[in-house]
């Protein structure tokens, strides 16, 4: 099962790929933008509930989701860029076994517990 839900995220990612190339935006933002939503590890600075909330919002499909139809709807081509980053960002996280967080630790998620075999 690891390593069906593994393909499915790479599969994600890779319509991510023909997505943003269907934008008209220069290749080299996409590697470029590609770790940004990595900034709500932030919260973390401060603890692990605020951390979890922020990078939470930062990973979750549903903000990737609203931003896309919004963008879409008014025609926004930076908005449609942030929700393919956004979801292409997510789905090479899963990849590796970073999932959405719980509050008492980093490394608890939805996906278990990282490093943990």
């Amino acid at each position: 099962m690891k390593t069906t839900l593994k393909l499915e995220e790479a599969a994600v990612f890779g319509l991510c790929m023909v997505l943003f190339a269907q934008l008209d935006i220069a290749w080299w933002w996409f590697p470029l933008l590609l770790f940004v939503p990595d900034i709500g590890m932030l919260g973390y600075a401060v603890n692990t509930k605020i951390g979890a909330i922020t990078y939470n919002i930062c990973h979750h499909r549903l903000v990737a989701v609203l931003m896309a139809i919004v963008s879409f709807s008014i025609g926004s081509q930076t908005g449609l860029l942030i929700a393919i980053i956004i979801f292409a960002h997510i789905s090479f996280d899963r990849m590796l076994g970073y999932g959405l967080k719980y509050t008492d630790s980093f490394k608890h998620t939805h996906l278990g517990t990282m490093g943990k075999k």
